[in-house]
């Protein structure tokens, strides 16, 4: 099977991570993957903020449960609430990918972008999860300036990356066989 596709069909959500701190090489791999991805009308809109503080990971997810804690979505509520539940997985490195905030589609081109950081990461080995519920710490006045995001950038995801831990692998869910319509 063609090795592309072998990547995309294999990968699946990793939650479970090793402590252990990824190369700056395959980061480097991984983001310069993300900034291939097209963008419209090739504005190449897209930034990435590398976190590699565990203390700053800790406190973002600290931070965004309290917000999630008021959450009006009964299952948000819950994740907030949740002693155990920890938002960026304590992965050892949380990539936030952010948009210029003038682009005509900034969260098709952010989204394009993380879907080549996931399957680039698989084929290199490393698990990944991407994280929506991180718009909770977007709420927050001091997000933007904690992670630096530039002027006239809007923070979207965050995509957390690590070594799978080998005691907790889950399999791979499995899809929907019946999922399209073909007009001929």
């Amino acid at each position: 099977m063609n090795e592309v596709l072998k990547s995309i069909y294999e990968r699946k959500s990793v939650r479970r991570f090793l402590p252990d701190q990824l190369k700056d090489e395959d980061i480097l791999a991984i983001i310069e993957a993300g900034n291939q991805a097209p963008s419209g009308h090739n504005t190449q809109p897209v930034r990435f903020t590398i976190l590699q503080d565990a203390a700053l990971i800790d406190h973002i997810n600290d931070a965004a449960k309290e917000v999630m804690k008021d959450s009006e979505v009964d299952w948000i509520r819950k994740f907030g609430s949740s002693e155990r539940y920890h938002l960026l997985h304590k992965a050892p490195t949380v990539v936030i990918v952010s948009v210029r905030s003038d682009v005509y589609s900034p969260v098709a081109d952010a989204a394009a972008a993380v879907e080549n950081m996931l399957v680039a990461a698989h084929s290199l080995g490393i698990g990944s999860v991407w994280v929506g519920l991180i718009s909770a710490y977007f709420q927050l006045p001091e997000a933007n300036e904690k992670l630096q995001i530039r002027e006239g950038y809007k923070p979207l995801y965050a995509v957390c990356f690590g070594y799978e831990d080998p005691k907790k692998v889950l399999a791979k869910p499995s899809r929907q066989p019946d999922v399209f319509d073909w007009i001929r």
